[in-house]
C-alpha cells in the first residue's frame, strides 16, 4: 500500500465511485460514505449499492458493506458505511476526503477534515473550504484539478446523446416513495412505465435503454433525477464506467498524487510541482 491513512469519499455515486475505483487500483486504502437510501442512478457502477445488497461490483474492484463502528480501509476491497454525516471522520483520520456528493453547494465540508481536501464540481471554493476542486462540466477542462477559485456553475441542461437531453432523463413527478417496474439494461418504448411514485406513474419520454434506474422502494423528493434512458439501445453497456466519470477520477488521482509529491518535497527539501 502507499498509504496508510484511507482516503474518504463521501459519496458513492458513480462520479466518487470512478474516483474510489482508481485510488483503489492505485493502492491507496479507500473509504466510501453513504446515507441510507442512496439516490444513485446509474447503479451498476456505483457502490452506493453495497449500502442494499452488502456487495457492489464495479469493473473488477469490489465494494463491501461494514458496521460504522468496525469500519477502517482494507487491503482488498472498498469499504462502505452508512455515515452521511461523516461521523467517522475523526476516527479515521484520512489522508484525503473526496467530498463527491454533487449537493452543488457546500454545506459543511472544510479543510479541516483532512490533510487535503477535494470538492467534486460547483459549490467548492479551492483554498477556502477546499484544498482542490475538480472541474466536472463537460469541455476541455472537464477532470481538470483548481487549486484556487471554482468550478463551472451547473449548466441545469444534461448532455445530449443523439440530440436528446432533457428528455433522456427520468424525473420525480412529485415527492413519495419510488416503486420500480422496470430494471437497468431493459430496452423501452415512449410512454412505458417505469415505476411509481406514490402511484403516480413514471413513464419514458424516449425509446432507449434504461442505463440508470434508482433503487426500489427508496424516498425521493420532487423533481430529482430517478432514471436515465440512453436512445442508443443496446449497444450500451449500463455497467461501464462513463467517460465522463473517467476523466474526473483521474482529476482526483492527479491532486491526491500532486499533494503527496509536496508534502514529500516539503519534507526532503525539493521543489515538487509547485
Amino acid at each position: 500500500m502507499m498509504a496508510t491513512a484511507p482516503v474518504v469519499v463521501r459519496g458513492g455515486g458513480e462520479l466518487g465511485t470512478a474516483a474510489a475505483r482508481l485510488l483503489f487500483l492505485s493502492g491507496f486504502p479507500v473509504v466510501v460514505l453513504e446515507r441510507a437510501q442512496p439516490l444513485a442512478v446509474r447503479r451498476l457502477v456505483a457502490f452506493s449499492e453495497a449500502v442494499l445488497t452488502g456487495e457492489s461490483v464495479v469493473e473488477g474492484v469490489v465494494a463491501r458493506r461494514s458496521p460504522v463502528a468496525q469500519l477502517g480501509p482494507a487491503a482488498d476491497f472498498v469499504a462502505v458505511a452508512v455515515d452521511p454525516e461523516g461521523a467517522v471522520l475523526a476516527r479515521l483520520r484520512p489522508y484525503a476526503l473526496v467530498d463527491a456528493r454533487m449537493q452543488k453547494h457546500n454545506r459543511e465540508t472544510t479543510r479541516g477534515d483532512a490533510a487535503l481536501v477535494i470538492g467534486l464540481g460547483p459549490g467548492f471554493v479551492a483554498g477556502d473550504d477546499v484544498h482542490a476542486v475538480i472541474e466536472t462540466q463537460r469541455g476541455p477542462d472537464l477532470g481538470r484539478v483548481l487549486w484556487a477559485g471554482s468550478a463551472e456553475p451547473d449548466s441545469m441542461r444534461p448532455a445530449a446523446v443523439l440530440g436528446y437531453t432533457e428528455k433522456r432523463v427520468v424525473r420525480a413527478p412529485g415527492p413519495g416513495r419510488f416503486l420500480s417496474q422496470a430494471r437497468i439494461g431493459d430496452a423501452v418504448i415512449p410512454g412505458q412505465v417505469l415505476g411509481l411514485v406514490d402511484a403516480e406513474p413514471v413513464r419514458a419520454a424516449i425509446a432507449g435503454l434504461v442505463r440508470g434506474l434508482i433503487a426500489d422502494g427508496v424516498e425521493v423528493p420532487a423533481g430529482i433525477k430517478i432514471g436515465d434512458i440512453d436512445p442508443r439501445g443496446p449497444s450500451i453497456d449500463p455497467a461501464r464506467v462513463s467517460d465522463k466519470a473517467r476523466a474526473i477520477a483521474a482529476g482526483v488521482l492527479e491532486a491526491v498524487l500532486i499533494s503527496r509529491r509536496r508534502s514529500l518535497g516539503e519534507t526532503t527539501g525539493q521543489t515538487v510541482l509547485r
